[in-house]
């Protein structure tokens, strides 16, 4: 189509289309709009980029307009949702900006923030409402939202959803919308379980295909860099400081690793800020403003928090980790090259993530180009090679040794650590049997022998001389000392050093010197203490004694038989009674 005046939008659309500098719709907007203004559900597919969220707000926006009515309390007449908070705020955003000039109101419900205002909002009904599942759940529970007049419900990003886990809030979610609704469902990419929700969800529905599915956009540039873990830091430094990069993304597979890079990035002199799924939205929305007016160059960000990032002009985007999903390799290189214009996606690959690089090469149907002229860049050719030069090397380690050790051996197999042995495939078990590195002991040739002697104390025995354990165990342990102690070297026993002390070590009642000083010193203490101990005198026992004097013995049987209750020894008194019980 050659323009929005083409689409049947009424003129406060019109006017707000055009105050945002807009003049040709985008294929996605040409192909939707004519679609959703008939009332059809939708499937689209599309990425990032391609003007996808005015292709259903516009029409929502027209058709609530010609169908006018107070939203009911607690309830929205159509809804959003979102994976991520970041992109609730861009749709939100992009609902107040088409409508200025319309009376509808919109909001946000996401979670990293106090639900008091989103509860207040919702309490008297209102016309859009962009969410994430999660805390709309929460609410929905609490009794502080109902979906029941809900017209319009719109899936956005359905393949990130199936990623972060929310299929099964989705479903939830869906049981309480009402059956007669318009549904909309995009994703950049249609996995199986996509298709089985959208089979659910929609009913005969229109199919919007913008680009080949699950295949980048042309505008983008990929290259790719083969370089070893440890050099991707320097590497990364080098290309953000590199010319022709005004603002660029550095993706990375962790929230921590997010945290290093911008931290090593900030250490070589580059303004970088983090953006995970960690950091508060209050964090979250200063990062991003920071990196819109560009007081910060680069924004590192995980898979997740990079969702709803509508940033232009961004030149950039460096995969420092390939991600684990080959699709997510398309949502991330989708934050280049938006709104017509150009970029540049390079990915960082060391040797642990060839197999990955491959999945992503099946994914867009095309071989990424590899860039081997930087100096800290391995082709992949000379890395292969050397591989093979090094496989060469210690399989001819591994046969030299084994011929060594059939010399020596004539009549003896291969070594358990080695060979045929144990499961093992090297000839020395260093580095878990792999046979790496130069053996460091000397030959059994050149050793003493081991088969004919045996060490014992100081000499060699031949062992034919040696008595078979079962007559040595029979032996009393007396006598086997004395055996043992009589091949001692005598010139080893005589040769010891003498002590200080000549005196011998015990006297004759087997008491060292120290015990007996000790034990005379502890007499004398406990002299002395038995000395200026005083004497008591040891009293006798006495009987509980009367008022009177006279002492008396209690019968407590007798006292028992009376029903009396009372302590025992205990008097209490002359005239002192207590009626039985």
């Amino acid at each position: 189509m050659a323009d929005f005046a083409s689409l049947n939008l009424v003129e406060p659309l019109m006017q707000a289309v055009t105050e945002s500098g807009y003049t040709k719709p985008t294929p996605i907007q040409a192909q939707s709009i004519p679609a959703l203004l008939e009332g059809h559900d939708l499937l689209g597919l599309a990425q990032t980029g391609t003007g996808k969220t005015a292709a259903f707000v516009l029409p929502m926006l027209q058709r609530m307009m010609a169908n006018r009515k107070q939203p009911q309390p607690k309830s929205a007449r159509a809804l959003i949702l979102t994976p991520t908070r970041e992109l609730a705020v861009q749709i939100n955003d992009s609902i107040k900006t088409y409508g200025r000039h319309l009376p509808l109101r919109s909001t946000v419900i996401f979670g990293g923030v106090g639900s008091v205002p989103q509860i207040n909002t919702m309490r008297r009904g209102i016309d859009f409402v962009v969410a994430t599942p999660g805390r709309l759940l929460d609410l929905m529970n609490q009794g502080h939202v109902s979906l029941s007049s809900v017209e319009f419900f719109v899936l956005d990003e359905a393949d990130r959803m199936l990623d972060m886990g929310f299929i099964r809030d989705i479903r939830k979610i869906v049981a309480t919308l009402p059956v007669r609704r318009q549904t909309l469902l995009f994703s950049a990419t249609m996995p199986n379980e996509i298709a089985d929700l959208a089979n659910s969800l929609l009913t005969k529905p229109k199919r919007v295909e913008v680009v080949p599915q699950s295949t980048t956009a042309e505008r983008i540039d990929q290259i790719v860099y083969m370089v070893s873990k440890t050099n991707k830091r320097r590497l990364l430094a080098e290309l953000l400081n590199g010319p022709g990069v005004t603002r660029s993304i550095v993706f990375t597979r962790t929230k921590r690793g997010a945290d290093r890079v911008s931290e090593q990035l900030e250490r070589d002199g580059i303004r970088s800020a983090a953006i995970h799924g960690n950091k508060g939205q209050s964090a979250r929305q200063t990062a991003l403003g920071s990196f819109r007016n560009g007081s910060v160059k680069v924004l590192v960000a995980t898979d997740i928090a990079a969702r709803g990032i509508d940033v232009d002009g961004i030149s950039h985007v460096v995969n420092y980790d390939l991600p684990l999903e080959p699709e997510s390799y398309v949502h991330r290189i989708g934050r280049t090259a938006r709104a017509g214009a150009t970029g540049i996606a390079i990915s960082l690959c060391d040797g642990e993530e060839r197999s990955l690089l491959r999945d992503i090469e099946k994914v867009v149907r095309m071989k990424i180009p590899v860039v081997d002229d930087h100096p800290l860049a391995k082709s992949s050719g000379g890395e292969a090679a050397s591989g093979e030069q090094i496989t060469l090397h210690r399989a001819q380690s591994i046969r030299q040794d084994q011929e060594r050790t059939q010399e020596r051996n004539p009549g003896r197999g291969p070594r358990r650590g080695g060979g045929n042995g144990g499961g093992h495939s090297g000839g020395d078990r260093n580095r878990g049997g792999q046979g790496r590195g130069e053996r460091s002991h000397a030959p059994r040739g050149d050793r003493a022998p081991a088969k004919n002697a045996d060490f014992r104390g100081g000499d060699f025995r031949e062992q034919e001389a040696r008595q078979p354990r079962t007559e040595r165990a029979a032996q009393p342990r007396g006598e086997a000392r004395a055996d043992r102690s009589h091949n001692r070297q005598p010139e080893a026993r005589d040769a010891r050093p003498a002590r200080r002390d000549d005196r011998p070590r015990r006297d004759e009642g087997g008491e060292s010197r120290f015990e007996a000083e000790r034990r005379q010193a502890g007499g004398q203490r406990n002299e002395v203490r038995r000395s200026e101990a005083p004497v008591r005198a040891a009293e006798p026992r006495r009987e509980p004694v009367r008022p009177d004097g006279e002492h008396r013995r209690i019968d407590y049987r007798a006292r028992a038989e009376q029903g009396e209750r009372g302590k025992p020894g205990v008097h209490r008194g002359p005239g002192s009674s207590r009626p039985a019980r």
